[in-house]
C-alpha cells in the first residue's frame, strides 16, 4: 500500500493523491485503506516518513562512527543539508510532503525532529566526554547547533535556496559550521 501511495504521490503530488486511488490499486476498498491510515495526510505522511528513516539511518551511521566528536557533528550536518537537496531535485513531490509536515508540525515531523536531536545531542555529548568541546550548557549548546545550521537544514530555507548553486551552499554552509565548531570547542555560549 504505501509503496502504491509513494508512486502516485511522486506521479501525483500530495495534493492529488486520494485515498480511493490509493486503494483501487491495490485491489482493497477505501475502508479498509483507512483502518491502517486514519487520513489521507496520514498516509502520505508514512511514505515520507520511509524516506526520513533512511535519512536518520544514513545520519546514525555518521554518529557511530570512530571519527572525532567535531568531524562527526560537521558531517551530519553536511549529509543532512545534502540529503534535502537531493530529494529536493530529485523527488520534490515527497519533499513538499516534509516542508508541508514540518511547517505544520505533524507528528512524522516531530518525531524526525527528535531523532535529530538524539543524534547531535549524543555527538556534543562524545565531544564534551573527549574534551573536544568545552561547554558550560550541553542544552543550549544543542539548541545553538540548530540555530545556526537552520537556514540550511530546515527544509523551508532549502526550498527557498532551491536555485542558489550547490558550490555556493557548501561554501556558506561550510562557514556557519566552523563558527558553529569553534564555539563549541571553546564554550562561548
Amino acid at each position: 500500500m504505501l509503496a502504491i501511495a509513494g508512486e502516485h504521490l511522486r506521479r501525483l503530488g500530495h495534493r492529488q493523491v486520494t485515498v480511493v486511488g490509493v486503494a483501487a490499486e491495490a485491489g482493497m476498498t477505501h475502508a479498509n485503506v483507512y483502518r491502517y491510515f486514519p487520513s489521507k495526510t496520514a498516509l502520505v505522511d508514512a511514505v515520507a516518513g520511509r524516506w526520513l528513516r533512511e535519512v536518520e539511518a544514513e545520519l546514525a551511521a555518521i554518529a557511530d562512527a570512530p571519527d572525532p566528536a567535531d568531524d562527526k557533528l560537521e558531517r551530519l550536518l553536511l549529509a543532512l543539508a545534502a540529503l534535502q537537496r537531493e530529494v529536493l531535485t530529485g523527488d520534490p513531490r515527497l519533499f513538499a510532503v516534509h516542508l508541508d509536515a514540518t511547517v505544520e508540525s505533524r507528528p512524522i515531523a516531530r518525531r524526525h525532529r527528535g531523532r535529530l536531536r538524539l543524534l547531535v545531542e549524543r555527538v556534543i555529548e562524545e565531544g564534551l566526554n573527549a574534551g573536544t568541546f568545552a561547554l558550560r550548557d550541553r542544552e543550549r549548546a544543542i539548541a545553538f547547533v540548530f540555530d545556526a545550521s537552520h537556514r540550511f537544514i530546515h527544509p523551508a530555507s532549502v526550498q527557498l535556496d532551491a536555485e542558489v548553486p550547490r558550490d555556493l551552499i557548501e561554501t556558506r554552509f561550510g562557514a556557519v559550521i566552523r563558527a558553529i565548531l569553534r564555539v563549541l570547542r571553546t564554550g562561548t555560549l
